[in-house]
C-alpha cells in the first residue's frame, strides 16, 4: 500500500512540474495572461492555476504586471538565459585556442565545465598526430579522475569540495585517486603550480594535462586540457605541454574579459 501511495505522490508531483512548465510556455507565447486565461489553456480550475502561478512567482519565474491581474515571465528566466548564453559564449571564445593548441601539441584538446562531481566537455579540437582519440564533446566524466576536473575542483572552497565528493572515490584504473583526502592533497599542488595532470587515471593508456580558464571576475569557469596516449604524452612531456596549455587557457580567459593582475 505504501508503494502505491508513493507512486501516486510522485505522479502528482510530476504533473505539477509539467503544468508549471506549461504556464511558462503559455506566458512565453502570449506575453502576458490572467489566471482565468491560463487556467483555460491548461484545462484546470482557476484555483489550481493560481497555486502554480504563486509558486512560480515566489521563485521569480513569473511576475505580476502592475495591478491588472495579469502575469508575465519574470527575471529568473533572464538569469537562466544568461547562464546558457555564457556557456555558448565560452564555446565560441574557446574554439580558436583549442584549434591552435591541438595544432601546436599534436594532441586532442578540450574545454570542460564542472557539473556536480563530474565534468562536461563543451569544445574540442582533434590533434594532428597519427592516432587521434575519440570525440569527448558532450561527454560527462568523473571530475576526480580527469585533469580538467582536478583544475575545476581545485578552485572550489573546501566545504564545497567535501559536499560534492564522497570520502571514498570511484576508481577506474589502478592509478585513480581513491580517497577525498588524497585528492585534496593533490589539489593543493594543482593550486600551487597552476595546472593538473593525470596519468592513466580514467583509462589505461590515456594521459592528460589541464589549465584553468577564468572569466572577467577572475573566477575559474572552465578548464582547457590536452590529452593523448601515454606513449606520446608521457611524464617527460607534461611540463612542456602544461606551459602551452596555460598560455592557451589565458588566451581564452582574456577573451572572456579576464585581466591578469600584477
Amino acid at each position: 500500500m505504501k508503494a502505491d501511495t508513493d507512486d501516486a505522490g510522485r505522479s502528482v508531483a510530476v504533473q505539477s512540474v509539467d503544468r508549471a512548465l506549461l504556464v511558462m510556455e503559455i506566458l512565453a507565447t502570449l506575453g502576458q495572461a490572467g489566471v482565468t486565461e491560463i487556467a483555460a489553456k491548461l484545462g484546470v480550475h482557476k484555483s489550481t492555476a493560481s497555486r502554480l502561478i504563486s509558486v512560480l512567482e515566489s521563485r521569480g519565474f513569473v511576475e505580476q504586471v502592475s495591478e491588472r491581474g495579469k502575469y508575465r515571465l519574470g527575471f529568473a528566466i533572464v538569469r537562466l538565459a544568461r547562464s546558457t548564453n555564457a556557456r555558448l559564449d565560452l564555446v565560441k571564445q574557446s574554439q580558436a585556442a583549442c584549434d591552435a593548441l591541438a595544432a601546436d601539441s599534436g594532441e586532442t584538446t578540450n574545454v570542460a565545465i564542472l557539473d556536480g562531481d563530474r565534468i562536461i566537455n563543451v569544445a574540442e579540437a582533434v590533434g594532428t598526430a597519427g592516432i587521434a582519440l575519440r570525440t569527448w564533446v558532450g561527454q560527462s566524466c568523473p571530475a576526480h579522475a580527469t585533469s580538467s576536473g582536478k583544475v575545476l575542483l581545485a578552485a572550489l572552497p573546501a566545504d564545497e569540495l567535501r559536499r560534492r565528493l564522497a570520502s571514498r572515490l570511484e576508481t577506474f584504473t589502478d592509478d585513480t585517486v581513491a580517497t577525498r583526502a588524497d585528492l585534496e592533497a593533490e589539489l593543493q599542488l594543482v593550486r600551487q603550480r597552476g595546472w593538473a595532470g593525470v596519468r592513466e587515471e580514467l583509462e589505461v593508456g590515456l594521459n592528460a594535462v589541464a589549465a584553468p580558464v577564468c572569466d572577467a571576475n577572475s573566477e575559474v569557469v572552465a578548464a582547457l586540457s590536452v590529452s593523448g596516449p601515454s606513449y606520446r604524452l608521457g611524464d617527460e612531456q607534461f611540463h612542456d605541454i602544461a606551459k602551452r596549455t596555460i598560455a592557451a587557457a589565458e588566451v581564452i580567459s582574456r577573451r572572456l574579459g579576464w585581466v591578469e593582475t600584477p
